[in-house]
Parts: structure tokens; sequence; C-alpha cells
């Protein structure tokens, strides 16, 4: 039996994103991260449900993210960090 996990059962550690203020919205957090090229793009990946911010689908752009969130899109993780 093989030990290697397929691409598709790999677990990546979620990437560090640091922010130099205390809260940013998650519409910015896409763009910042760079999971989202646009505001636009992020807008559809929040409204189609395609975002979790700490393990719960999150519909909200607006929603205000703080150092210690998790956001998790497209297969990728992301924790925001203090700078």
């Amino acid at each position: 039996m093989s030990s290697r996990l397929s691409a598709s059962t790999r677990r990546t550690a979620p990437r560090e994103v640091a922010i130099e203020t205390t809260a940013i919205t998650l519409g910015d957090f896409l763009k910042w991260a760079g999971a989202a090229d646009t505001g636009g793009r992020a807008k559809h990946m929040v409204q189609s449900g395609d975002v979790r911010v700490n393990g719960t689908v999150e519909r909200r752009r607006g929603r205000q993210l703080a150092p210690g969130d998790r956001v998790s899109t497209a297969g990728r993780e992301y924790v925001i960090v203090a700078r």
C-alpha cells in the first residue's frame, strides 16, 4: 500500500497573510491575499458560497475579519496575522 496521497487529498499548511489594520473586510481580504484578482470576482466567490470563514460559509463581503481568522476558498486556506 502506497503512503503517497493524491493531489486532491493532500493538505497544505494555511498561508499566513499579514494585515496592517485591526480589521479588513472579507472582499478586501480576498483581493489582498490574491484569492481574487478583482472586487467583482471576490463578490461572485462570496455570493456563490465558495468562501468559508472559520469553517462556516460566509456570504457577506463586508464581514469584518481580524488576526486569527481563517478563510478558505478554492482548496486553499489563509490565516490572518497582524503585521
